[in-house]
């Protein structure tokens, strides 16, 4: 069950909403103050949050602002629901931060459809943020699978980490040492033959095509380029 943060302070409209979510299926925290949101989001980690702008204390768009500073709650949707229906709130409201703007009166059936969509464009976003999709190749970074011209293969956790830091640098030349404190965490002042090791038995799993976009830069490391380069 998906968790909604509803900041509100007027208790009948908040009660309102609590209500209507809960009875759309999401688990529903209601606060007055955006105060007491901060104080429980980062560790809740709700799945989007509805904020009325005139609070008391912090106003709404403050705490939208800090929230888009977090590193861990930047990605959460926000919806802005207030009676600010002046273009020039709207504008600050999503510029602050805001993935949308509801004015006041508003109808439950719209605010609740509107919510569905920023949470399917949340899901969207998160699961191309956790897939690369290089010419031939997939590799899905939360799943750690890749598949090549759609047939899966099997890679061992080096392999895996060497191809994902190729692919997510592709085109540029990335040296054996940056790849070596990279992949395997050292500074390495010796021979290279471990990481050219694992990168021939790369290209050899990857197969004719996946494996020939990984290409060798003479006494300087590697890039990751398209097939025909």
């Amino acid at each position: 069950m998906e968790l909604i943060y509803v900041i509100e302070d007027d208790d009948n409209i908040r009660d309102l909403i609590k209500i209507a979510l809960e009875g759309f299926g999401y688990e529903v925290s209601a606060f007055e103050m955006a105060e007491d949101a901060l104080r429980h989001i980062e560790s809740d980690q709700p799945a989007l949050a509805v904020f009325d702008l005139m609070l008391p204390g912090m106003d709404g768009l403050t705490a939208i602002r800090r929230i888009r500073k977090n590193e861990s709650l930047k990605d959460i949707p926000i919806l802005i629901l207030t009676a600010k229906d002046r273009e020039f709130d709207k504008v600050a409201g999503l510029d602050g931060g805001a993935d949308d703007y509801m004015t006041k009166p508003f109808g439950v059936m719209e605010l609740a459809a509107r919510i569905r969509s920023l949470l399917r464009r949340s899901t969207r976003d998160q699961a191309e943020s956790n897939e690369l999709n290089q010419y031939c190749l997939n590799l899905n970074k939360k799943t750690r699978e890749v598949h090549c011209d759609g047939m899966k293969v099997e890679l061992t956790l080096k392999e895996f980490e060497l191809l994902q830091y190729l692919m997510e640098n592709h085109n540029k030349v990335v040296t054996r040492d940056e790849l070596l404190n990279h992949i395997w965490g050292y500074d390495y002042d010796g021979e290279t033959r471990t990481l050219d090791m694992h990168i021939r038995t790369l290209r050899q799993k990857l197969g004719e095509n996946g494996g020939s976009c990984i290409k060798t830069v003479r006494g300087v490391g590697y890039r990751f380029i398209k097939t025909e380069e």
